[in-house]
């Protein structure tokens, strides 16, 4: 008898979800968007709108899809490594990275101290980083999955660097 499978790299999304993968889901879900409800207690206001920005800032209508692209990416991925087994470390590390993930806002916006944000966002990247290539030993399509978010993310540590290099007496 020959049983016919596929490979979790070719494997999206699986057909059926039992019940405890289901809540698993919900709860990566949670955890993420809990990040980002945090971050936007503290959105931009005058303040940011007077500092000097560079001619490549992103226009702020773009963050929010942006950034609910990103969180629903990394909870997937977080989830596809869960259903993986085995994988306290690097869940762990997903639940670290979320740290300064909901605090950047808090220091940029809340606190006004951009340079309290760049050492947050540099923090995060570094939590990325090693989140992703932890994830890559579970679950290389989890690993990808976190891609965009490492990228926008280094982005934006270069845009807050900059920030700050324009606006150093603010």
């Amino acid at each position: 008898m020959t049983t016919q499978t596929r490979s979790s790299v070719f494997t999206i999304m699986p057909t059926s979800m039992g019940f405890r993968s289901a809540v698993a889901f919900v709860v990566f879900l949670l955890l993420s968007f809990s990040a980002a409800a945090f971050g936007a207690l503290f959105g931009p206001d005058v303040w940011y709108v007077n500092l000097a920005k560079p001619a490549w800032n992103p226009p702020n209508w773009l963050f929010g899809p942006v950034w609910t692209t990103l969180y629903a990416l990394m909870a997937y991925a977080a989830w596809r490594v869960w259903k993986a087994g085995d994988s306290h470390l690097a869940l762990a590390m997903w639940v670290v990275q979320l740290v300064p993930n909901a605090l950047w806002s808090y220091f940029f916006f809340g606190l006004k101290r951009i340079e309290w944000a760049l050492v947050d966002v540099v923090l995060m990247l570094i939590a990325i980083v090693a989140c992703t290539a932890l994830f890559a030993q579970r679950d290389r399509i989890a690993a990808l999955l976190m891609l965009p978010y490492l990228v926008w993310v280094s982005f934006a540590t270069f845009l807050n660097w900059t920030l700050l290099s324009l606006n150093w007496q603010v």
